[in-house]
């Protein structure tokens, strides 16, 4: 099963994709990771990406578009696969459209945009261990201290309220038009992102096995 998975940022969708994954044996293609792979293996088109990255430029649609190509055409996606990060954008899923790449169904996880800045801005994390906490879900048992190893946490410059509520109106107008057109071809199941991640979880398989999930 070929699969695509949409969301905000942090809607929960990479942990979504990571469970139908493992259920499925299929592997996840994610766009920062294939880049980073075609570097290291140095590809034409990793080379190619390398070229815009020592520049300092964004990677250009069509070079990413190659390196997903060869990526899709590795053994292991034989099966299938889930595509997390890619598409982003109109052009990007026509390019995928154009490669003849066929995919069965979108999954779009919804949680509103209110509840992902609470979720995102409520993080915290030990600038020590690295353990992670919430200040609502996960709270530690001394206010801003980390309960394995007593250092203060902090709240990543990625976390700051505006700059999540930033890249929820970058996806709104970049990403979220791929809804309609994936909606166009019967393909698109939503999904109403839970509170609790196996409550999402349920609904996500019960939308790829019946092509419906609900509240």
């Amino acid at each position: 099963m070929n699969l695509i998975f949409l969301g905000a940022p942090g809607a929960g969708k990479g942990t979504q994709a990571e469970k139908v994954c493992e259920k499925l044996s299929i592997p996840a293609v994610s766009t920062g990771n294939m880049i980073r792979e075609a570097l290291k293996n140095g590809t034409e088109m990793g080379l190619k990406a390398k070229s815009y990255m020592d520049a300092g430029q964004l990677v250009p649609d069509d070079v990413v578009i190659g390196i997903i190509k060869d990526r899709l055409a590795q053994p292991d996606c034989k099966n299938g696969f889930v595509l997390d990060g890619f598409p982003r954008t109109i052009p990007q899923a026509e390019a995928l459209d154009a490669m003849g790449i066929v995919i069965d169904k979108v999954i779009d996880i919804e949680v509103r945009d209110d509840t992902i800045i609470q979720r995102m801005s409520g993080r915290r994390v030990c600038g020590s261990c690295g353990a992670s906490y919430h200040v609502l879900y996960k709270k530690p048992a001394k206010e801003e201290t980390c309960d394995k190893c007593g250092a203060p946490l902090t709240r990543r410059k990625d976390d700051d309220p505006e700059i999540v509520a930033d890249r929820l109106r970058v996806y709104h107008e970049q990403t979220e038009p791929l809804k309609d057109y994936y909606a166009k071809t019967g393909k698109l199941r939503i999904v109403e992102g839970q509170e609790e991640v196996a409550d999402t979880t349920a609904l996500t398989f019960q939308a790829l096995e019946t092509g419906k999930a609900g509240n």
